[in-house]
């Protein structure tokens, strides 16, 4: 009995061979300087930054080139899959304006090189699977978890590597004949990949991210089938999905960098070339004297439902990454202000080598900026679909009076140095509560220097009886002529000069005014504010002085 008699009774209804998908699925038409990438999530959980990250990293790669990125849902792992996960990933993706050229979404195919869920690939992989025993690379090992456990915890007490290799790689061993003889009995079993490798020997391999780097071949044999459902793992079924969808680059995590030979040699058993990897750093954070990888389980940023529960721009949650997927990035969009982050062109050779630092104050700096280029109608559209969905107090306030709350929105908006107050929608209502009566019950006023409500009292009366006005261009000058009647130096100069003629200067008066109005010290453009109060409101509000 020889191999190929092994693989016809492990897959007796496999009659295609890998030249068969070769011609299924040809080569790519694209020149060699286009790209190929893929996102390839498992469908096991929500959407998380990392993902986003990932997946935006690998879009930009085959942008640039005019390349093809495609998604790949890998959904082999049946006992870990997440309902509904598969549909979240391509609407985040959609969503960030990372749309796939390619891609399987509900029964739709786009692209030549489908099906894009591996669960639809089996037979495809069984093939592959089947050449391998064919030609001697793969084999039946019969080998249960109690005899894996022993094996691992006699690895453990002699200090070993873990792993089935060497002299542990048991059924590596077993002659074909009795491998056809347990096949045939039923014994359960799983197919292991047969290495050639020497963990001593170290081969060069080099990482378009980290450089040149030496690593040990590797010589684990690996399962590439499972028993239960007669799935490929991971390491196994990318390879073939690679190599069948021209995969030119992979981008992946550095996590996966340890795995880099076992995939190579992979390749190279069927006598393909193997991609070109990108090993990108992981996502960290600062917790407190520490920096950690963002976790999953602790940190609510890691979900992408965090981004859109708090009401950050799509553009200010792709900024952010951009800022670390290349550390030039910031130079060159400082330098080229009005181009989109497409027209960036990454290099994976400026990616960090020690961790990308993911931090929210970068963040809320980014999407302040982002925010405050919008025009009153964006923020009213944004903030308004984003009231709808998580906030009921701010949605009654925007429809109580549309025109009034874009209003607002515009003081100091439109202009060649907008503010830059509104990090994210869920920040708006916080922010101008007190343009509303219903809501302005203040525990307590931000008076500055002037703090004697007797006083306070005068400047407020004398401002309305005397120097009131609606002028823009004359309202300020009316508040230095209110200055200057009640001891208050008008001219910041000739305060700097002789403090000590002065009760005060003119903008300790200003923020009188201010305060009375809505009890903060700090708030965008005062004159706009007055001009939508209205000078009935006004009254009301130094009233409750």
């Amino acid at each position: 009995m020889n191999n190929k008699e092994l693989a016809n009774l492990i897959f007796p209804d496999i009659d295609k061979t890998i030249e068969d998908y070769k011609k299924i699925y040809p080569k790519r038409n694209l020149d060699k300087k286009q790209k190929v990438t893929r996102f390839a999530p498992s469908p096991t959980g929500y959407m998380h930054i990392g993902g986003v990250y990932q997946a935006l990293t690998n879009y930009m790669f085959a942008k640039n080139s005019n390349g093809i990125f495609y998604l790949r849902n890998e959904d082999t792992d049946s006992a870990r899959e997440v309902e509904n996960a598969t549909k979240l990933i391509m609407e985040t993706l959609k969503e960030y304006n990372i749309t796939p050229d390619e891609y399987e979404y509900q029964g739709e195919i786009v692209g030549n090189y489908g099906p894009y869920v591996q669960s639809e690939r089996k037979e495809i992989y069984h093939t592959f699977i089947k050449h391998l025993i064919e030609i001697g690379r793969a084999y039946p090992c019969f080998c249960g978890k109690d005899q894996l456990d022993e094996m691992r915890t006699r690895q453990e007490e002699r200090k070993k590597r873990t792993g089935y290799y060497g002299a542990y790689a048991k059924c590596k061993k077993l002659g074909i004949d009795e491998q056809i003889e347990k096949v045939r009995n039923k014994e359960p079993y799983v197919i292991r990949f047969r290495s050639k490798g020497n963990f001593e020997n170290k081969i060069p391999f080099e990482d378009l991210a980290k450089g040149k780097l030496s690593l040990s071949e590797n010589d684990i044999d690996d399962v590439i089938m499972k028993s239960d459902n007669m799935l490929p793992t991971y390491h196994f079924a990318h390879i073939v999905d690679d190599y069948l969808m021209g995969t030119t680059h992979v981008i992946r995590g550095e996590e996966w960098l340890p795995s880099v030979t076992k995939h190579i040699e992979m390749f190279e058993a069927f006598g393909f070339e193997p991609p070109q990897y990108i090993h990108t750093p992981l996502l960290i954070k600062k917790d407190g004297d520490n920096i950690r990888k963002i976790s999953k389980r602790k940190d609510p940023e890691a979900s992408m439902t965090y981004y859109d529960e708090k009401g950050y721009p799509k553009l200010a949650v792709i900024e952010s990454l951009m800022t670390i997927i290349n550390s030039n990035y910031e130079e060159w969009h400082t330098k080229n202000p009005d181009k989109k982050y497409t027209d960036f062109i990454y290099s994976p050779d400026k990616m960090s080598s020690s961790g990308a630092l993911y931090d929210l104050m970068k963040l809320d700096d980014i999407s302040k900026n982002i925010i405050s280029k919008m025009t009153k109608e964006e923020v009213y559209e944004e903030s308004y679909a984003w009231a709808c969905k998580y906030s009921d107090s701010l949605k009654k306030l925007i429809e109580k009076d549309v025109d009034y709350y874009k209003a607002i929105l515009n003081i100091e908006r439109e202009q060649k140095n907008p503010r830059k107050d509104i990090a994210k929608y869920s920040d708006i209502e916080s922010l101008i509560w007190y343009m509303y009566d219903e809501l302005f019950h203040p525990e307590n006023y931000e008076w500055g220097k002037i703090t004697d409500l007797d006083e306070i009292r005068t400047i407020l009366n004398t401002y309305m009886e005397k120097y009131y006005t609606e002028d823009k261009e004359e309202w300020f000058h009316q508040v230095q002529l209110l200055a200057d009647e009640l001891g208050y130096a008008s001219n910041m100069k000739d305060f700097k000069k002789n403090p000590e003629m002065y009760k005060g200067n003119v903008a300790d008066v200003a923020t009188v005014i201010r305060v009375a109005l809505t009890s903060k010290c700090q708030t965008p453009d005062l004159y706009e504010i007055l001009k939508l109060f209205g000078e009935d409101r006004i009254k009301e509000r130094f009233a409750k002085i």
